[in-house]
């Protein structure tokens, strides 16, 4: 009687098993429990977004020079609901944007990679380059619906602050802006969203996705080794990768982002192009302190 012999599985290498692809997951749970995960961090951090708006808008006069001033005036003038204004319009159009970002993303980074792969670069260019590509897709993708609830919220952020008006929720900001603008005004700041966000996400996810496998190599694990490493310190390493991608896109894309936001809030009446804006902020207390200094607020 013969004995039946178990055909060896191919070896997956410990890297491999590591990585979180598009044919790897769940998708009802990465729309739904995301949805949620994103939803408690934008609880968290919303009031840290309303802040920064704030120090972006503010004039040259304005007492909020930093964050913890800024802080401190709206809790004197609205309370704890100042710091979560426009909070109900993130949160209503953010998660389908969310769901539109992450489908891209992961559909396009699991191409890339394949096609990457023949060029024999190393695993951290591989990684960059798809990564970075798939990042910047997912970010055009979104920015048609990201931008109106960005130009919605931020101006409910603002109402009633250094002259700015005053509105009864996202809905009226929506109804004023179309009748005085049109659609338009709802995507005032598009180009320049287009060119904060996409270099962000790009340089985010490069960053992120290259920075994991030079930790990976420097913690002894490459594509030859046949450990797979504990849950603990691969969320170790992937918190790494996210601190370091979040610190390089931050300082790139800081001062874009706050001529984006002084464009977005301005009314009808005193609309300015991008240029106008930025001759104004140099004006006002020059480069460094009005388009760099906002970093305080992340």
């Amino acid at each position: 009687m013969m004995e039946s012999r178990e055909v060896p599985r191919p070896k997956v290498p410990s890297l491999d098993q590591t990585d979180i692809n598009w044919d790897k997951l769940d998708k009802t749970k990465l729309y739904v429990v995301g949805a949620g995960i994103f939803s408690g961090v934008t609880v968290a951090l919303y009031p840290v977004s309303v802040i920064k708006t704030r120090m972006q808008v503010a004039s040259k006069d304005a007492a909020q020079k930093n964050a913890f001033a800024a802080f401190k005036n709206i809790l004197r003038a609205d309370g704890i609901p100042g710091l979560y204004r426009g909070f109900a319009t993130v949160i209503t159009g953010a998660i389908p944007a969310r769901i539109i970002f992450l489908t891209s993303l992961e559909t396009t980074k699991a191409a890339l990679l394949q096609l990457v792969r023949p060029l024999n670069l190393s695993e951290p260019a591989q990684a960059a380059i798809a990564n970075g590509l798939a990042g910047m897709s997912a970010s055009i993708c979104s920015q048609s619906v990201f931008v109106p609830i960005d130009v919605v919220s931020q101006k409910l952020m603002v109402q009633g602050y250094s002259g700015h008006a005053k509105y009864n929720g996202g809905l009226d900001v929506a109804r004023k802006i179309l009748q005085s603008e049109g659609v338009r005004g709802l995507y005032r700041g598009f180009g320049l969203s287009i060119m904060t966000y996409t270099p962000s996400s790009a340089v985010w996810w490069a960053s992120y996705g290259s920075s994991q496998r030079i930790i990976w190599r420097l913690l002894g694990h490459d594509q030859n080794s046949d450990g797979v490493p504990s849950q603990w310190k691969i969320v170790g390493v992937q918190a790494t990768g996210g601190v370091i991608a979040g610190a390089i896109a931050s300082c790139i894309t800081t001062p874009i982002d706050t001529i984006k936001t002084r464009l977005q809030v301005m009314d009808n009446e005193k609309k300015q192009t991008a240029r106008q804006v930025v001759r104004r902020l140099i004006a006002e207390d020059g480069w460094k302190e009005r388009l760099c200094a906002k970093t305080e607020a992340i």
